[in-house]
């Protein structure tokens, strides 16, 4: 088993469908992926949404804005749960009101009935923090960084294709239908954890409240707030593209629900291949350098589609076009933050997790509100674009911060970070 443990491949090929074991490596793909799509597979519908309660856009926009900050505080909640309870249990109850919220949601009569089940559905990010938390509990630092980008450069296919169903099913069936999707999903989701999620977290904490008094110990460190803080930031740019990305398409560019969904599948590609190279580097190069590499990419991008929309260009692609560097830049740096996060202190890998996606998760409610104010009829895609890539410069210097604690570690000057 100890082999197992530390062979991924070897793990996934012996134990699917095995609840004495740890989870296949598809499981916590599908489990991180969950959360994702809830997220993303609404954005075409908002539009629709509004006319349909008769409210509007800026008050729409809450379920995305609000879902993500009710988002950062659950994971503050989830993290140490599972530190204390395990991975499995706290899986298997968030997943089942995760359902009973989509449920809500479905019949939701009016707006606010709406936004209440929306954030009840935030349950689901647990997938999201305790997939990280399990794979840190069975690799090491650089192999969990590895790790993670293999299990996202899997779940991006989940919101590639998410907001293309959504909007199509939004033309026809209406907003209800992205919600019915969510809860099919759900139910499969429940199923998978329950058949093959074994227990990761063998030491659990003796209770709930010396887990919460952990937190001084994360707080105090400089590499938790590096990789955290560069995980905020560079997450930060998509964030900010989420809360803008809807309105640029459908009163800029002139794009139906549908069209959008599919321009979306761009920053989902390039998520995936950035992913993709962080499976295939990270081990090799090193996370640190990885969170570099990714933020120069994905500022790169958005300094692209700035000049590309300076010189007079009006097509979809100036703007979705170059947000795929922004995907591929995200998927670069993202799971060797994620991965340093929770590494910092391995004892308390699902308390790390909850505060670290806190903070990327709160950060980036904050960016999503501020990308959909700033936007009007007079302002053109400017706004957003400068906020994301003054995301990616902030999370470019908090990558280069931990390399300078890395360089004072290796030089013996510092004892506790």
């Amino acid at each position: 088993m100890r082999t197992c443990l530390k062979d991924p491949i070897l793990r996934q090929r012996s134990n699917f469908l095995n609840r004495n074991t740890p989870p296949h490596i598809a499981t916590l793909v599908i489990i991180t992926g969950a959360g994702a799509l809830n997220m993303n597979i609404v954005l075409p519908s908002l539009p629709g949404i509004a006319s349909y309660f008769d409210v509007s856009y800026s008050y729409v926009q809450l379920l995305i804005s609000a879902y993500l900050a009710a988002t950062a505080i659950m994971q503050l909640i989830i993290g140490p749960l599972s530190d204390r309870y395990g991975r499995r249990p706290v899986m298997i109850i968030s997943i089942s009101i995760f359902l009973a919220a989509t449920l809500l949601c479905i019949f939701a009569t009016s707006f606010e009935m709406l936004l209440a089940g929306r954030m009840i559905q935030t349950v689901i990010v647990s997938g999201l923090a305790l997939s990280r938390a399990a794979v840190r509990d069975m690799v090491d630092t650089d192999e969990a960084a590895s790790m993670i980008g293999y299990i996202t450069m899997g779940m991006a296919l989940v919101p590639m294709v998410g907001p293309m169903i959504g909007g199509i099913l939004d033309e026809i069936f209406g907003w209800q239908a992205a919600f019915s999707v969510s809860l099919v999903f759900g139910v499969l989701v429940l199923l998978l954890v329950v058949l093959d999620m074994g227990e990761t977290n063998k030491n659990p904490t003796m209770s709930f409240k010396a887990q919460f008094g952990a937190y001084p110990e994360l707080v105090r460190s400089r590499r938790f707030w590096g990789y955290a803080l560069s995980a905020a930031f560079t997450s930060g740019s998509f964030f900010a593209f989420l809360g803008g990305a809807p309105y640029v398409s459908i009163n800029m560019l002139g794009l139906r629900p549908s069209e959008l969904g599919a321009y979306f599948a761009l920053t989902a590609v390039g998520y995936m291949a950035g992913n993709f190279l962080s499976g295939r580097y990270a081990k090799r190069v090193g996370i640190n350098t990885m969170l570099l590499a990714g933020n120069i990419v994905a500022g790169c991008g958005m300094i692209g589609s700035i000049i590309t929309f300076s010189m007079g260009a009006t097509h979809p692609l100036a703007f979705f076009g170059f947000m795929a560097f922004m995907g591929l830049g995200n998927g670069i740096s993202l799971p060797s933050a994620n991965a340093g996060v929770v590494s910092v202190r391995p004892h308390l890998a699902g308390s790390a997790a909850g505060l670290g996606g806190a903070l990327m998760i709160g950060g980036g409610a904050v960016l999503s509100v501020l990308s959909g104010a700033m936007l009007g009829p007079q302002t053109g895609p400017y706004p957003i674009l400068y906020l994301m890539l003054l995301s990616s410069v902030f999370g470019a210097g908090m990558a280069l911060y931990v390399m300078h604690v890395a360089r004072q570690v290796a030089l013996g000057e510092l004892k506790q970070v």
